[in-house]
């Protein structure tokens, strides 16, 4: 296969580099004219190149971010991300095996920590998150050190597979519903017990697995190719995860942390989708849903405080896709409630979980229909790669007024909700790396969010659950975006459109986006004018 590609390559840069053609490069796009020897060509030719050029600079002018304005200093910045773009590009060209958005995430994760483009969009203040999960947020590293703490244990199956993490002062009683009858039962242990004979170094390396997806030694082929026997990995990797976090003092600090990272990824803003756990503390207390908003509350106001350039979080209320009517009612007035005592900060309403196995938004609808106006109805809609079936949630999010869409992989099969979003102007939560992690697609090249830019439709990026494939907040959907779905032409416009949708399309109120743009350009002039600065003084050392 390798050897195919490569004399494909070879065949291809030999026909454009033969006598019959020339490579004309010029600022708009790269085309082919003919060059039979003769300076002569003939007006019908003429005419050709220059409707060509004319159409495909209608086109590219029509395109995601170029409405944007650049200043002169952003210009300077922009001819140095776009060498770098444009050297992996060729580079990806010539041998598409090395082109990063080509391959799967977990394949080039740490080749993408190398690249120079990367780097620069992970200096880049990014605005916010507006498409993420509260319990998928930080990194792999974190979740570890969960498990130095004092207090946590493990239930462990006769086999040695860790079941399940809980903190607990005394051990827990709770019975193990997955021990068969007759079989002899799991265990709770002292996780600090266990450390300590296995070697500390050792034990991280058997349950650092358990918290993610990502296996950077799994064959690309091999890599989940169906969307069900991921999202059975990734249910699994939730199920350890998140009862680790129900303890009110490491939610705490998770939540923390998830603030401290997304600053370290220079993002300013976060809108999370919340389940509803009930927090407990050592001694087996409940506390409500009412005492998870106010510890996010709180940290995110002590944050900001703290970091006046972060602009600070919001809650969207998540329901489960396959829940009952009655219990869906019963979410509604729990969202209503912490909306009237939150009313800044618990801001909308959405269903989640893999949509393929869910109830469909019309299951919904009269309940939705009667959703206060004040509280936004934010919708997980075309997630599948079905026609026909799952994919019909985006006809029932546009009629049922949803504020924004996530994912909308499906909606190019669509063109009359198409046509209703760009209307609206209703925003599309983009998440690259989700969408080919959880098996919608393997090359982002294909992605359908390709098609949206070209169209300029309104779209925002986001991650969706980073944590779960070791990437970071944002900068890596970021990269994939800009380098593997926008074309070639997209520059620092197309980023800065990214990152300045991210505010707009936000749930915060006009006055409060005026505030959020001010943080945001004086973040975005210090990194442009770092940029310039540093590039200049490198080629000088160079000089």
């Amino acid at each position: 296969m390798t050897k195919i590609i490569t004399h494909c390559v070879v065949i291809l840069m030999c026909f454009m580099l033969s006598d019959g053609f020339k490579c004309v490069k010029s600022s708009q796009a790269v085309h082919y004219m003919p060059n039979d020897g003769n300076s002569e060509i003939s007006d019908a030719a003429k005419e050709y190149h220059r409707r060509r050029e004319e159409l495909l600079n209608a086109e590219i002018n029509s395109g995601f971010g170029f409405d944007i304005h650049l200043t002169e200093i952003e210009k300077e910045a922009n001819d140095i991300i776009m060498r770098y773009k444009m050297k992996e590009l060729e580079d990806g060209f010539k041998n598409p095996c090395i082109f990063n958005p080509s391959r799967h995430h977990f394949q080039v994760l740490n080749d993408i920590k190398k690249s120079e483009l990367f780097k620069i969009i992970q200096k880049m203040p990014k605005g916010g998150i507006l498409h993420s999960h509260m319990s998928a947020l930080v990194s792999t590293d974190f979740i570890v050190e969960l498990t130095k703490w004092e207090h946590l244990w493990q239930l462990t199956s006769p086999k040695g597979q860790i079941k399940k993490f809980r903190f607990a002062r005394q051990q827990p009683q709770e019975p193990e519903q997955n021990d068969s009858p007759g079989q002899e039962k799991s265990t709770w242990r002292l996780v600090r017990d266990v450390r300590a004979e296995m070697g500390s170094d050792n034990y991280d390396k058997t349950v650092r697995p358990l918290f993610t997806l990502y296996d950077k030694d799994v064959p690309e082929k091999n890599v989940h190719v169906d969307l069900y026997e991921v999202w059975q990995h990734f249910s699994q990797a939730m199920k350890i995860v998140r009862p680790m976090l129900h303890y009110r003092e490491a939610f705490k600090a998770y939540f923390a942390q998830v603030l401290k990272e997304l600053a370290d990824d220079n993002v300013q803003y976060l809108e999370m989708r919340n389940g509803t756990p009930q927090l407990h503390d050592l001694d087996g207390n409940l506390y409500d849903v009412k005492e998870i908003i106010e510890i996010q509350l709180l940290t995110s106001r002590n944050f900001t405080r703290e970091n006046p350039s972060f602009i600070g979080s919001r809650v969207i209320y998540a329901s489960h896709n396959t829940v009952d009517q009655p219990t869906f009612g019963a979410k509604i007035e729990t969202v209503k409630k912490l909306h009237e005592e939150f009313p800044d900060f618990v801001i909308g309403l959405d269903l989640v979980g893999p949509e393929d196995c869910g109830n469909r938004l019309a299951f919904y609808a009269d309940k939705l229909l009667a959703l206060p106006k004040n509280i936004h109805l934010f919708s997980h809609s075309g997630e599948t790669n079905w026609f026909g079936i799952t994919d019909e949630n985006l006809i029932d999010a546009v009629l049922l007024g949803t504020h924004r869409i996530g994912h909308a992989f499906a909606l190019v099969k669509h063109p009359k909700v198409m046509e209703i979003v760009k209307a609206r102007k209703i925003p599309i939560e983009i998440n690259p790396i989700s969408n080919q992690v959880l098996a919608l697609l393997r090359d982002q090249r294909n992605h359908p969010a390709s098609v949206l830019m070209a169209q300029n439709f309104p779209i925002v990026i986001s991650s969706d659950d980073p944590s779960y494939w070791e990437a970071t907040p944002l900068s890596n959907d970021f990269y994939i975006a800009f380098l593997g779905i926008a074309s070639s032409h997209s520059d620092l416009r197309v980023l800065k459109k990214f990152a300045m949708n991210s505010i707009e399309y936000s749930a915060m109120s006009a006055e409060q986006k005026i505030d959020a743009f001010g943080k945001w350009q004086s973040e975005w002039d210090k990194f442009i004018n770092d940029l310039v600065t540093n590039q200049t003084s490198s080629q000088r050392n160079l000089s």
